[in-house]
């Protein structure tokens, strides 16, 4: 059976290849989407984050299906793996950040808003001064990234100021425990593999128990119901985007049993796949 796939790149339009460690990238809203009539179509980055930054004109967003309007000056961060496409004009300005998903690891701590902007997304309006503070530094990183770049302790330092002036409001992600992070990104990592959750406790070193703890405190559901939820979205996405049937999502998903995956899928969407798969 063929995989399944969503259209995914380390930079859109390009050759299909995954951003390696340390990738980072930046370049103006114009560069890329004039190129393609200012419409950039549904697509994933499999290992590295977006930011949109939109200094002054309209954007439209399409994150997972759901549509909204960002007018400038405002951002949004799309983590790893979301399904996000973007909708400009002429009048649009702003630059788009592209980063190794390893990039939040700079959080300082289980506190520190960085990680859990990067690792949970966000989005908002910028104040002038802040708006100020990010388009200084975005035009500094595009002074320094003639194409893309690994490695450069500059430009991570820019970017992480960057980052650092978009958490100076009330509409970023709230802070968590640096290991809702790890504990995320391995859900990622093995979402199909159908681990058992003493597996991902042992990866942050933790307990099952306190693993509980912290999603729901932090999450407000279980371990298990977070990776459920996960499945549930990815199916979604592949349903949609790639026009597969439902058994050949199942087989991506790693459920042995079609009929066990609509069932599944059912009673976590309301649903049944056929009713998401795209025409």
């Amino acid at each position: 059976m063929p995989p399944v796939t969503i259209p995914t790149f380390a930079l859109y339009g390009e050759d299909h290849w995954q951003s390696p460690t340390g990738f980072a990238h930046i370049e103006t809203i114009a560069q890329r989407s004039a190129l393609h009539d200012w419409a950039i179509a549904p697509h994933r980055h499999d290992r590295a984050v977006q930011l949109l930054l939109v200094h002054q004109g309209p954007a439209q967003v399409t994150l997972d299906g759901a549509l909204f309007a960002l007018d400038g000056p405002a951002f949004i961060v799309v983590p790893t793996g979301v399904v996000h496409g973007f909708r400009f004009d002429h009048r649009t300005g702003g630059h788009v950040l592209t980063l190794a998903q390893e990039f939040v690891s700079r959080a300082n701590g289980h506190a520190d808003g960085l990680g859990a902007l990067l690792t949970r997304g966000g989005h908002g309006t910028l104040s002038p001064g802040a708006a100020g503070r990010v388009r200084r530094l975005a035009d500094e990183l595009i002074g320094l990234d003639e194409t893309a770049t690994t490695g450069n302790a500059l430009f991570d330092a820019l970017a992480e100021a960057l980052i650092r002036a978009l958490l100076q409001g009330d509409h970023a992600a709230s802070p968590g425990d640096q290991r809702l992070a790890v504990f995320r990104h391995m859900v990622e990592t093995h979402l199909a593999e159908h681990r058992p959750l003493a597996f991902y406790a042992q990866s942050i070193g933790t307990t099952v128990r306190t693993l509980t703890r912290l999603t729901r405190r932090h999450l407000g559901h279980s371990p298990q119901g977070l990776i459920n939820r996960r499945l549930a979205l990815e199916a979604v996405r592949l349903l949609r985007y790639t026009g597969a049937s439902a058994s050949a999502v199942a087989n991506e998903l790693g459920f042995a049993d079609p009929s066990y995956f609509s069932r599944f899928y059912l009673r976590m969407t309301g649903r049944r796949p056929q009713d998401d798969k795209a025409s």
